[in-house]
């Protein structure tokens, strides 16, 4: 009896590892494309840090006020050359990358401005900051500044010829977000981002274009502000922190857009010339030096992904071997079982908390139930491997990160064993 358990158990993960095999097999061409990325935006950093002579003096802190930290204002001046913008600032206080978003729209809008999405309605946590649907007190919505945003074209992806038809002479700001969030929609590459600016700049220049580069960061080749974005802005437990970095975002961009955000952090008068580091200035360093490979790891992962679960029946966005534009892939599932299923099977495969077991429930900024499966580190870190999902049809699963290409082959092939 237990040698027929043992042969129908080997057998069953054969069959997963056999997705796994075909999938790298079938994805070579692509990985080595992906590779080609990583030493371009490695590059980027390695020559920024020698020239920004970076030295053990830049990862000492300081207390209180946090004035003349060497450390701090280094590492603001390689974000900066990295994104290459006027400047940057880069803190631990930013809780998340909503909050950093939340900075650069209520330090940049004011009342009677206007504010347009361009890719429909934002990820859900940008809610109650802008005051969709419930318009919540202290929103932007309630502070008098005006939303619209432009539909998906086909419910899938941006359209580019309707900008014209949105943008009118009270329009301050155009909010592009790169990410698809927790939307069945297509991310958007550099390449689109850039066309998107082009005509909004021909309409006015003086429109700020704004990039949410929440998962984005070293995908590609160039960043948003490459190509003409006025102010971006990310999370460090995401792809720029290289998995190690404990908490903090950052936002680059125009000098007076950098610091009209870095006031709401902070307050008017202080901006980026304030605040202690706790002692987290080497390791943002070293997460920045890491975040090249890093990032490749992961989209190898999010790649491999995407092809088993192609194989097994699902619709997946994006395609294994389209260009990644983000550390993301949704996975169509259209079944709740089938949801909780998954993230029960990633949390027991990972390093941390593997004996517990994830379920629904309310999540602040979210409007559904949400499950989330992620053994991490770093709580919340969406560049180490984890995936989640709100609790409504059609069951849509976001899976996202893995710096390590091996623990998601893993979690790949228990999955469908």
């Amino acid at each position: 009896m237990n040698s027929n358990v043992s042969t129908k158990t080997k057998g069953l993960v054969s069959s997963g590892a056999n997705y796994v095999k075909s999938g790298e097999e079938s994805l070579q061409s692509y990985f080595r494309l992906l590779e080609k990325i990583e030493e371009v935006n490695f590059s980027k950093v390695i020559n920024t840090f020698i020239e920004e002579k970076v030295g053990e003096q830049h990862f000492s802190w300081v207390t209180g006020y946090g004035h003349d930290d060497l450390g701090r204002e280094k590492l603001d001046k390689i974000f900066a050359k990295i994104f290459n913008t006027e400047a940057a600032i880069v803190r631990p206080h930013f809780v998340s990358g909503t909050h950093a978003i939340s900075c650069c729209l209520f330090g940049c809008l004011s009342p009677r401005n206007e504010l347009v999405s361009m890719c429909g309605s934002p990820y859900d946590t940008l809610h109650p900051v802008i005051g969709i649907k419930n318009n919540k007190k202290g929103s932007l919505i309630d502070l008098g500044i005006k939303y619209k945003e432009i539909p998906l074209k086909n419910n899938f992806e941006a359209d580019i010829e309707q900008i014209p038809n949105y943008i009118t002479k009270s329009t301050k700001m155009v909010f592009i977000q790169r990410s698809k969030g927790y939307h069945w929609q297509k991310s958007l590459s550099i390449n689109d981002i850039e066309k998107i600016i082009s005509i909004v700049k021909n309409i006015n220049k003086d429109i700020i274009c704004f990039v949410d580069n929440c998962f984005g960061e070293f995908t590609e080749e160039k960043e948003p502000t490459d190509v003409g974005a006025d102010i971006t802005c990310g999370s460090l437990i995401k792809n720029l922190g290289g998995g190690i970095v404990p908490a903090g975002g950052y936002i680059a961009g125009k000098k007076e857009l950098v610091q009209l955000s870095a006031e709401r952090l902070t307050a008017p008068g202080i901006g980026s010339k304030g605040g202690c580091m706790f002692d987290i200035t080497r390791l943002i360093f070293q997460g920045l030096f890491y975040a090249p490979h890093i990032i490749i790891q992961t989209l190898k992962g999010i790649s491999l992904t995407s092809y088993c679960f192609e194989q097994a029946g699902y619709e997946v966005n994006p395609k294994s071997t389209e260009r990644k534009t983000d550390i993301v892939v949704a996975i169509k599932l259209k079944n709740k079982n089938m949801l909780e299923k998954i993230c029960k099977t990633v949390q027991s495969n990972s390093p941390v908390n593997s004996h517990l077991t994830p379920v629904g429930c309310k999540l602040p900024g979210y409007e559904d139930e949400v499950i989330m499966a992620g053994g991490t580190f770093i709580e919340g870190s969406t560049i180490e491997l984890s995936c989640d999902g709100p609790m409504r049809e059609p069951y849509i699963l976001y899976w996202q990160g893995g710096i390590n290409y091996l623990h998601t082959k893993l979690v790949l092939t228990r999955i469908f064993s």
